[in-house]
């Protein structure tokens, strides 16, 4: 079945009835003056196409074009398509530490670069995006749109945040709503490491509901000094306060199945990162949509009425040529 899909665009084609009604009933010059056998002798004598049907030329490829552009298409009737992915809940540590500047710019503008990195190598994927400190904030849910995604992340920021601490247990748990009742429940950690030294509640709590932690730790040995608008930091001593990485959250990820990674100034480290997550979980989460098959036939009516088109202004008579 043929359909247009811009139908509306059809009624332009009744304003070309009336020129058509004009050129069908006006007499040209010639025929007033000169008998049928005169003219179709005079006519012999070139090939030009008398000016009546050069202008209907010029509205039947005018009337193709308006066709073309109401783009008339072969409905095909809907397929249902069914994709696969995984889905995996990304987790950006936002506390004070976050700060620091021994990672440029800071450590936590590194871990949105290494974020967006990511999205470029993740396929067939769904990603939500939450922060956390003490407490967590649901930036986005699930989804296949990564473009909203760095749209979202690009303007996170802490200038307007004063967030103390790194509460692993709490991402653990919003992580874990988010996912519902999936049965496997993966979780990519952007942090520092956080003061935390002892994780055996987190694992216990990863592994009763079924969470596998990936954690790329961000920050340096030696550490680094936390501006807040501009100013350095200081303990309550006056002494300028010093954060370093730390490595405790390692256990986390390999005790419930995950992978640990340092930071890097390599760009392809988050690459391995999210092929190593791909490579070890198959797509196995499906989801059904329906789409339209047709196929376009502007182009078919476009054709016609460039043709047209050409034969209307290349037949015009010569110069001293009365038609």
């Amino acid at each position: 079945m043929i359909i247009f899909n811009n139908s509306e665009l059809l009624w332009l084609l009744v304003l070309l009835l009336p020129l058509l009604y004009f050129i069908k009933s006006k007499k040209g010059d010639l025929e007033s003056i000169f008998s049928k056998e005169v003219l179709k002798r005079v006519r012999l004598k070139n090939n030009s196409l008398s000016k009546k049907w050069r202008n209907i030329l010029l509205i039947l490829s005018m009337a193709l074009a308006i066709i073309a552009l109401a783009r008339p298409q072969i409905d095909n009737g809907e397929i249902k398509v069914k994709s696969s992915f995984i889905n995996i809940v990304t987790a950006i540590d936002m506390s004070k530490s976050m700060f620091a500047n021994d990672v440029y710019p800071s450590r936590f503008e590194f871990a949105k670069k290494k974020f967006f990195d990511s999205l470029e190598y993740f396929k067939n994927t769904k990603i939500a995006l939450i922060g956390f400190s003490s407490q967590t904030f649901l930036i986005s849910p699930l989804t296949q749109d990564f473009h909203s995604l760095k749209f979202l992340g690009k303007n996170l920021n802490l200038d307007y945040l004063s967030l103390k601490g790194t509460d692993i247990m709490t991402t653990l748990t919003s992580a874990n709503n988010l996912f519902g009742e999936e049965k496997r429940k993966i979780l990519l950690i952007f942090t520092d490491g956080g003061d935390q030294k002892e994780f055996s509640k987190e694992i216990e709590y990863c592994k009763s509901n079924n969470i596998i932690v990936y954690i790329y730790n961000i920050g340096t040995d030696k550490g680094g000094v936390i501006k807040d608008r501009g100013v350095i930091l200081k303990d309550k001593n006056g002494d300028i306060v010093v954060v370093k990485r730390t490595d405790n959250i390692k256990k986390l990820a390999l005790e419930t199945g995950g992978a640990y990674m340092k930071y890097s100034l390599d760009n392809n480290d988050v690459k391995l990162l999210a092929d190593t997550i791909q490579s070890r979980y198959k797509a196995t989460n499906e989801e059904s949509s329906t789409i339209k098959d047709r196929k376009e036939l502007f182009y078919y009516p476009l054709i016609l009425a460039i043709l047209l088109l050409f034969m209307a202004l290349f037949s015009i008579p010569t110069r001293g040529e009365n038609r």
